[in-house]
């Protein structure tokens, strides 16, 4: 049974920083992703990353401000976030690829965490 677990999120500034994280447990030498759901919205992605760490992906809006990473030896997936916006508002999820293929798909994703709000003021 896979878990996961993330945590970090709450409320930032326009311009500020958070950084997420995803403990998991279980079969998760996947790629791993984080996709999120703002108000109103359907769920999109945001960012993945490859097995091994070397190979990371990201949606055209968060490229340039958002960094996702991996720990195997933690088994925890996190993503940094830089320069906030409020359009980043969201609940943030992560979540297995359970295909290691079509990464920018959130139908790709299998097992996925609770997910933890950001909130971005202006």
């Amino acid at each position: 049974q896979v878990q996961l677990v993330e945590s970090g999120g709450g409320l930032v500034q326009a311009g500020g920083s958070l950084r997420l994280s995803c403990a998991a447990s279980g079969r998760t030498i996947y790629a791993m992703g984080w996709l999120r759901q703002g108000p109103g919205k359907e769920r999109e992605f945001v960012a993945a990353i490859s097995v091994s760490g070397t190979r990371t992906y990201y949606a055209d809006s968060v490229t340039g401000r958002f960094t996702i990473s991996r720990d195997n030896a933690k088994n925890t997936v996190y993503l940094r976030m830089n320069s906030l916006k409020p359009e980043d508002t969201a609940v943030y999820y992560c979540a297995r690829n359970s295909i290691n293929a079509r990464l920018g798909s959130p139908t790709s994703y299998d097992y996925w965490g609770q997910g933890t709000q950001v909130t971005v003021s202006s």
